[in-house]
């Protein structure tokens, strides 16, 4: 039996000793061993901080974008930018279970999946891109790529289409998260609130803070807005340059009766946001960073240049039951499921 190690380390190329996400070359073969999952894959959804600086590289030229996602994963085995760090995640059918696995997981061979851990640590092999999708991220490929046993992934719901499910899928830990650290009554700030994981963290926080608490959105265009507003989510929604910290810090009070909030949720795909995220929330609260173009030492020495006192939790896209949270939104709100099908399909 030819088993690798469950964190996939026996496909790092370089630097040896670190595990694949670190890698900066990973082994994309896809002959797979006994504890590995190979996958068709269909598309995939590049993660949002790291497809706005792909995009603004290649001057928004979408054989420019191609060529680069493809020089990438040619170089890394992976999809990984090398700017942002990050990755982003796949849908795709089961090809082939190793025979190690095949009677401890709950999927077959022919099933579709999303896949729940990053691009950047996924073995991936490009074959060709068919089409981009700059609007939503999306780069449909032919391709393969490998699972290792410790990946984690959903099974397609059969109650959606497999473009809604993957919109939503892609940012499942934004909402699962916002869901376990929301309280009733808190006073929540959510920056990003009208993109994809915004909206789903806006309508999370909305439901568990209760009549006592109050949910308020910050946008970067007056388009945006009025977009979120129709879904009638948040008690406020201001627009605000989040990468000018007093500006927000300003108008985020305002917005809050001149008081601080409980907690910050920022889902921003810019970078120098770490401030904005910080100043609005009181000593005690909460700052949540799922945006993945934070810089966690800007974040952790510009908290201590201001004397805040919070707890600063790193976005993490994975926590238990996040598939099941997310998706149960969208069935759950009407209005949610309308606006992912309108922008997402």
């Amino acid at each position: 039996m030819s088993l690798g190690c469950k964190y996939g380390t026996h496909r790092v190329i370089e630097p040896k000793g670190v595990l694949p996400q670190a890698a900066q070359k990973i082994d994309n073969d896809m002959n797979i061993r006994d504890n590995e999952i190979l996958v068709d894959v269909i598309a995939l959804n590049i993660d949002s901080a790291s497809f706005t600086q792909i995009a603004n590289a290649c001057e928004h030229d979408v054989e420019k974008i191609k060529e680069m996602i493809t020089g990438i994963v040619a170089e890394r085995g992976k999809m990984q930018n090398p700017v942002t760090g990050s990755g982003g995640m796949l849908i795709g059918t089961v090809k082939e279970i190793g025979s190690a696995l095949k009677d401890k997981v709950a999927i077959k061979e022919g099933d579709k999946i999303a896949t729940l851990v990053s691009l950047s640590l996924t073995p991936l092999k490009i074959n060709s891109i068919k089409k981009v999708y700059p609007e939503i991220d999306r780069v449909e490929i032919d391709g393969t790529a490998i699972l290792f046993e410790s990946g984690i992934y959903a099974k397609l719901p059969d109650d959606m289409t497999e473009n809604l499910a993957l919109a939503a899928l892609d940012v499942a830990g934004a909402p699962a998260q916002t869901a376990k650290l929301v309280r009733p009554g808190d006073k929540v700030l959510v920056l990003g609130g009208s993109g994809k994981s915004g909206m789903m963290c806006v309508y999370e926080a909305k439901k568990r803070v209760g009549p006592t608490g109050r949910v308020v959105a910050l946008v970067s265009r007056e388009a945006t807005k009025e977009r979120l507003a129709t879904l009638g989510f948040a008690d406020e929604i201001i627009v605000a340059n989040v990468q000018a910290p007093i500006e927000v810090l300003d108008k985020a009070l305002a917005a809050n009766n001149g008081e601080e909030y409980d907690i910050s949720i920022n889902v921003v795909n810019v970078p120098n946001a770490e401030m904005s995220t910080i100043l609005p929330v009181r000593d005690g609260g909460i700052v949540y960073f799922f945006s993945m173009a934070t810089s966690f030492t800007k974040a952790a020495l510009g908290a201590e240049g201001v004397g805040k006192d919070v707890t600063m939790i790193v976005g993490n896209g994975y926590t238990k039951d996040h598939a099941e949270i997310t998706l149960a939104e969208l069935r759950e709100s009407d209005k949610l499921r309308e606006i992912f099908e309108k922008l997402y399909l």
